[in-house]
């Protein structure tokens, strides 16, 4: 399955070209955009939290991650045709890190939020998403944001994510508490210490998936409408123009659907 996604990947390298930086050696350091400089060095440094599986989970201690996120950023990097080095970092740090210059890109199943967006620049999105819970409880499998609300459960979230934003803001009398990986919020769920987790579709779906012993429900009906994009530093326009040209012609090739395959079945 990877060999098929480099393959396209390869070909997709081909299509978006790179012409540009090529020519990079030519211009003043000092004019050297940021693709220009990732291309020249050979290498693409992502920042992704790994604790978001199927979109991005860390493997060998938080050395490698895997996931849909990952594919999609080595696609990335193999069009550049660079290495792909990556970074795992906390999700409420992945934004700093990408502004600052710690990372090169940030993918790493983030929504594009406004709050976000005045900070970064997105390319996407390239694919949507939107809050779902997992619980044991029917009842609160099909509530709605003022049902859930209203029942003042304990509801474990991921620590920095818009889960938890939406929580404290939209239904003030749950108690969210914050985890810093899936496998936490599970546990709780399975130990009464928290009704339910709430998370993205993707995510929701890989946990019942994963877990059929446990009983997990949720249905999907999407409690928001979350755009997923790639975050890069605000100045580097070079690079956001490249991953938005990426992007569209990843969806065109089919690598999207490919990777969707892969990792949502």
């Amino acid at each position: 399955m990877m060999k098929q996604i480099i393959k396209i990947a390869l070909a997709l390298a081909l299509v978006v070209g790179i012409s540009a930086c090529n020519g990079a050696s030519a211009a003043p350091v000092d004019q050297e955009t940021k693709l220009q400089s990732i291309v020249k060095k050979g290498e693409l440094v992502l920042g992704t939290s790994g604790n978001m599986t199927p979109m991005t989970r860390s493997i060998d201690d938080g050395k490698d991650a895997v996931g849909f996120d990952i594919d999609l950023a080595k696609s990335l990097a193999a069009s550049m045709g660079v290495k792909l080095t990556i970074k795992i970092l906390p999700l409420d740090k992945l934004v700093n890190a990408v502004e600052s210059g710690e990372v090169d890109i940030v993918i790493s199943n983030l929504t594009m939020t406004p709050e976000r967006n005045t900070k970064v620049l997105f390319a996407g999105p390239y694919i949507t998403s939107g809050k779902c819970l997992v619980t044991q409880i029917p009842d609160l499998a099909t509530a709605n944001k003022e049902q859930l609300d209203k029942a003042q459960h304990k509801m474990a979230v991921t620590k920095g994510s818009t889960s938890e934003e939406f929580v404290k803001i939209g239904m003030p009398h749950v108690q969210a508490i914050a985890v810093d990986t899936q496998e936490e919020a599970i546990t709780m769920i399975r130990n009464h210490e928290v009704a339910a987790f709430l998370s993205e579709y993707p995510v929701c779906k890989a946990i019942i998936a994963n877990n059929p012993n446990d009983k997990f429900i949720s249905v999907f009906t999407n409690l928001t409408y979350d755009p997923i994009g790639i975050a890069v530093a605000p100045q580097n326009t070079h690079l956001l123009n490249y991953t938005h040209n990426f992007l569209v012609r990843a969806d065109h090739v089919g690598l999207l659907k490919v990777l969707a395959n892969k990792w949502f079945k």
